[in-house]
């Protein structure tokens, strides 16, 4: 899947949103290392910290299906913004994903912002951070 259909899949999945809340939807579409896609849709609930990011639906339904590698994620919402993964899906995709992790960002038509997660998420903390600690 190239990247136009990566974002393609991400906008076709945000339909399936879930957001009387907020009204905001968002898909993402997650790309593994052997170029299985697999999508997800922002899933919001009353109490809103119960609330499912589409970036983690994605990824959750990858893992469930055996899969620990990803090359790209693409992200969108109905209005286009040029949405970025929250801190929380950041430290999530970081689990799961390298530094390399490229995040494609629709703005809506063709414009497409690229970033890396190591770029959104510098400094992240990692199964080493947590490895070092406990050795002080």
């Amino acid at each position: 899947m190239d990247d136009d259909d990566l974002i393609a899949a991400a906008r076709e999945a945000l339909e399936a949103a879930h957001v009387p809340y907020s009204e905001y939807r968002v898909g993402a579409a997650l790309r593994t290392a052997d170029g299985t896609v697999y999508t997800g849709c922002n899933i919001e609930n009353a109490n809103y910290s119960n609330s499912l990011h589409a970036e983690e639906v994605a990824l959750a339904e990858a893992v469930k299906n055996g899969h620990r590698e990803f090359d790209r994620i693409a992200v969108s919402s109905g209005v286009r913004d040029g949405v970025t993964p929250c801190g929380m899906c950041r430290q999530t995709l970081a689990e799961f994903a390298a530094d390399d992790l490229v995040v494609a960002c629709d703005e809506g038509g063709d414009a497409v912002t690229e970033y890396t997660l190591g770029e959104l998420l510098p400094n992240t903390i990692s199964e080493g951070t947590l490895d070092d600690a406990s050795r002080e």
